[in-house]
């Protein structure tokens, strides 16, 4: 019975993880649309079930799971392949341009999405990661409000400060230092801090990708689901570059010594 409540509990989860998936596909979705590409979405889901199923397999322990994630990462190219003859089929002016566009629900929703159990299942970290990525955005937002001088990217985040930066580079690795243990008490101090440049530097990239992005299509927010905070995506982009980056570092450089 208590086997039965834990995967009833993963289920529940993973439906969060594919309903995100798909809300921030269509958001994407509808951003680059302003842009006149015309990305054939439902193919975009179709990959984003087949990864989040796969991410699932692996992260019950299966080993057919890891076949298909190899088998799924092979397929890679053969999928942006079929991507774009589908655009060519659909007349697309830009079809490379379009096929990219498809893949976007994908590569920089699913997955990372799909990541977040095994980063929880395999190294109790999880929670970790958003703590220092939230630390990193109110140390830079506290910093550059007080000590602010020097504009980092004023084309695309006019707000955004080295010493504001800085100061949640800093921020971030105390966290990382001292909070991380508590999480994970055999990962040892130099890879937390190392974990926690790496959700800094991450989450301060994944703002100015979206700032990016949202003023090349001359958007101000990314959705009204969360008013006052940009949107959806504004809240979860950095988060979704954090996630598999911490997890590709603790699986190269942490793994074998656990």
């Amino acid at each position: 019975m208590k086997n039965f409540w834990v995967r009833a509990a993963s289920a529940v989860v993973y439906v969060a993880l594919f309903l995100g998936s798909i809300y921030s596909g269509v958001l994407t979705g509808n951003i680059v649309k302003q842009q006149g590409a015309t990305p054939c979405q439902p193919l975009g889901y179709a990959y984003t079930v087949v990864a989040l199923l796969t991410l699932a397999a692996i992260a019950y322990g299966s080993h057919t799971g890891y076949i298909a994630f190899g088998i799924a990462m092979t397929l890679l190219p053969m999928a942006f392949g079929v991507a774009a003859m589908v655009q060519l089929w659909l007349h697309s002016e830009q079809p490379f341009r379009d096929a990219a566009y498809t893949m976007v629900p994908m590569l920089y929703a699913a997955i990372p999405l799909g990541l977040m159990p095994m980063l929880h299942e395999s190294y109790n970290v999880l929670v970790m990661v958003l703590i220092m990525v939230w630390m990193n955005d109110n140390g830079a937002y506290m910093g550059g409000s007080l000590l602010g001088k020097h504009k980092m990217w004023v084309r695309h985040s006019p707000g955004k400060t080295w010493e504001g930066t800085a100061i949640g580079v800093l921020v971030t690795l105390a966290t990382a230092y001292f909070v991380g243990p508590l999480f994970n008490d055999q990962i040892a101090w130099y890879h937390w801090l190392a974990l926690g440049f790496i959700c800094s530097v991450i989450d301060t990239l994944g703002d100015l990708v979206e700032s990016m992005l949202k003023r090349s299509v001359g958007m101000k927010d990314s959705g009204k689901i969360m008013p006052g905070h940009g949107g959806f995506l504004d809240r979860f982009d950095s988060l979704l570059i954090a996630v598999p980056v911490a997890f590709a570092y603790l699986a190269i450089f942490v793994r074998t010594n656990m």
